[in-house]
């Protein structure tokens, strides 16, 4: 889930992590990209062409956030869990049974991001990081 939410940030621009001269050379290459690709789909589409830099990154990441999640445990294997219950809610919360995702009643599992881990701060993310150390 961290690297999810950290993609998340990544996407978003909101990543606060800057790293060492290698990986702020690797990270303009990426920023840069980022921008391209986000220019392309906002001349796409007439009805983003409005949408400055903050808000195209936010509606990318709020369309593909589900398929992010699917890339990256799609080889998960059976039985992987989640780290918390995440699926149910109140007394009902249970750990994400397959593949880190919830299932429906059927026990299939359902194509949801069983968090919203990416929307937590990333210094609130660190805090609980450096707490299990």
């Amino acid at each position: 889930a961290r690297s999810f939410a950290d993609i998340g940030d990544i996407v978003r621009g909101k990543d606060l992590y800057r790293g060492n001269k290698k990986e702020n050379k690797q990270r303009k290459q990426l920023d840069d990209s980022l921008k391209e690709i986000f220019e392309n789909i906002k001349e796409s589409d007439a009805k983003l062409t409005k949408l400055n830099d903050d808000q195209i990154r936010e509606y990318w990441w709020a369309l593909n956030r589900n398929d992010v999640w699917k890339a990256i445990t799609c080889d998960a294997p059976h039985g992987a869990q989640y780290f918390r219950g995440t699926c149910g809610g109140g007394n009902n919360a249970k750990r994400a049974p397959s593949h880190c995702r919830c299932e429906n009643k059927l026990g299939e599992p359902q194509d949801q991001v069983p968090t919203y881990f990416d929307y937590v701060p990333q210094y609130l993310r660190w805090f609980e990081e450096w707490a299990e150390d």
